[in-house]
């Protein structure tokens, strides 16, 4: 998931008569995703993306590698903590989707659970808005 900056605007009311907005008082027209200065000018050209260093883009970068994954549930008679193994399949928000490589099973992990997850091979790992490492195209 791709984060544009916060960039707040100021727009100046103009007042209003005939049902038409007073000059200059209409915001300029922007593309989606388009940025704009604090003045309101409309910033022309795209812009780096980098996507910010959350867990679940952090493991997006890694999908398709096996991981550990150790969860902990408060309040659990039966269990506590859990450890998870499988291949990594997805990760959004909330969630970790992995699978048994030897029986297909595939388990949604909550990402509120998670304490923290080992991998036996190294990470793919680019720190947001560093020059030299640009967003991962897939």
């Amino acid at each position: 998931m791709i984060m544009q900056p916060y960039r707040p605007v100021t727009y100046s009311y103009g007042s209003m008569s005939s049902g038409t907005p007073a000059t200059g008082s209409v915001p300029p027209q922007v593309a989606s995703g388009g940025a704009m200065t604090p003045t309101g000018a409309v910033v022309s050209g795209a812009l780096p993306a980098y996507e910010q260093s959350y867990i679940e883009n952090i493991l997006r970068l890694n999908l398709g590698k096996v991981g550990t994954f150790y969860m902990t549930y408060e309040n659990n008679s039966e269990w506590n903590a859990k450890v998870f193994k499988g291949v990594l399949e997805a990760a959004g928000r909330d969630h970790i989707i992995i699978s048994d490589p030897t029986t297909g099973q595939r388990t949604i992990l909550l990402m509120v659970n998670l304490d923290y997850a080992t991998f036996d091979q190294p990470l793919v790992y680019q720190y947001p808005g560093v020059i030299g490492a640009p967003p991962v195209t897939r």
